[in-house]
């Protein structure tokens, strides 16, 4: 059934609706919800930004970019992204999707907590990033109307997201702290547990096995 919030249209296709479902059985309310809106948002911002996006691979992207921090496709000794992206991947081309797709939208997932670097690659992989740096960061809100705010967060509802999410990430990284080196997410772990100590990477290059 054809279904449109803030004018975009949910793609009205299987591996669509079988996406839906696999992250909906998945993942809890709060990272259900988030992952449509990353999807909303990012087609929302693409759309203002004049870039061409596959609606397929963009809801896929934001769908499953969270994933890995579900118990499901939670692993104890990778980043959490590169579960969601090694996931997607895997369903896309079950789903019959190019290599090339199925590599885009693991870039989209594996990069989103990379700042920029996404913004200059594919669409497909940009989208993901818009979406999340909208619906968790707040940045550049100003691309979307108010209107259109309405409309996602009616139709997906944000009810103590900022501190429900940043539980969430907890939550799934607590037990792979190692993981979090040389991201943002470290700082997940320094908040929420005193006794995480950061790997420090001027540490790394000094006490390394170089004589000098």
């Amino acid at each position: 059934m054809f279904e449109s919030i803030a004018g975009i249209a949910i793609p009205d296709t299987a591996l669509v609706r079988e996406a839906t479902t696999l992250v909906r059985e998945a993942a809890d309310d709060t990272l259900f919800h988030h992952s449509r809106r990353v999807f909303l948002w990012g087609s929302l911002k693409a759309a203002a930004r004049g870039l061409q996006v596959d609606p397929e691979l963009a809801y896929v992207g934001g769908l499953f970019h969270d994933l890995g921090l579900t118990p499901s496709y939670a692993t104890k000794n990778r980043r959490f992204e590169l579960d969601g992206a090694e996931a997607a991947r895997g369903f896309l081309l079950d789903h019959g999707r190019s290599e090339r797709d199925a590599r885009d939208v693991w870039l989209a997932i594996a990069l989103h907590t990379t700042p920029e670097v996404p913004l200059h690659l594919a669409p497909e992989v940009a989208v993901v990033t818009l979406g999340v740096e909208t619906d968790v960061l707040g940045l550049d809100l100003d691309e979307i109307t108010e209107k259109q705010r309405d409309e996602v967060v009616a139709a997906h509802p944000r009810p103590d997201f900022k501190n429900r999410i940043l539980r969430a990430f907890y939550q799934g990284m607590a037990d792979r702290p190692d993981t979090t080196f040389g991201t943002m997410n470290d700082d997940v772990l320094a908040r929420f547990d005193p006794s995480f100590t950061r790997t420090d990477f001027v540490d790394i290059v000094q006490g390394n096995a170089w004589p000098e």
